[in-house]
């Protein structure tokens, strides 16, 4: 038991010193070369920690090991820039001018709702209000908000229609049926929902339409009775 617990701070020791090395990028936004050798280290370590027959210096050369690749590989990422791309991989412009990239969200396999959900976070709650958006290499979203966005934000919008399909949950939640949105889409030229990659809707009657492989649009309607939310 205490040739465990010995072996085991002495692997902490090692591993909180390789880490400090790695610089502070690598305890907060990784690139995926880096969450890579993380995972590795993670495994290395448990194996002499948790098996007494292994010799510790096996564990230790290892994470040595992979520090030391690791520094070769950031070396790579900052000195040659054609390879930066392969390694780190590129920020991915999902929303523009136009709305949304609908080929850009499935190369990273998201769809409109995690989109959306991004935006939520960032504090950003109408796809109207914002000019671009990408998600970073490591991750991150990223968004540049119009000047005026906050004037387009005066009510939450649920999303109606995702990638052709009507979200049931939602109509059922605002109190209006399909075929109250198909005449919408009906009057604004759009024949089949499966054209639609996202209709939302605000509780003061405006609408965010975009038809797959076209700009988007907003439109301002009325419900039914003048009902608002």
């Amino acid at each position: 038991m205490v040739l465990v617990i010995i072996r085991t701070a002495i692997i902490f020791i090692v591993l909180l010193v390789i880490m400090r090395l790695m610089g502070k990028r690598q305890i907060g936004e990784m690139q995926p070369f880096e969450l890579v050798i993380t995972l590795l280290i993670a495994e290395l370590a448990c194996i002499p920690m948790s098996d007494a027959s292994i010799p510790l210096l096996y564990g230790l050369v290892s994470v040595v090991a992979i520090y030391v690749l690791h520094e070769i590989v950031t070396l790579i990422d900052l000195k040659v820039k054609p390879l930066k791309s392969l390694i780190s991989g590129k920020p991915s412009l999902v929303v523009n001018k136009n709305g949304i990239d609908d080929y850009q969200l499935k190369r990273n396999n998201l769809d409109v709702s995690d989109l959306i959900e991004s935006l939520r976070t960032a504090g950003y709650f109408s796809l109207d209000s914002i000019d671009y958006a990408l998600y970073e290499s490591n991750g991150q979203f990223s968004a540049l908000p119009k000047q005026d966005y906050e004037e387009t934000q005066t009510s939450l919008p649920l999303v109606i229609i995702d990638n052709g399909k009507f979200d049931k949950k939602n109509l059922e939640l605002i109190g209006l049926g399909e075929e109250f949105f198909r005449g919408v889409l009906e009057k604004e030229g759009v024949k089949s929902v499966k054209k639609v990659l996202v209709l939302t809707a605000d509780g003061t009657g405006k609408l965010y339409l975009q038809v797959k492989k076209q700009k988007f649009k907003t439109i301002k309607i009325e419900y039914p009775g003048g009902k608002t939310w």
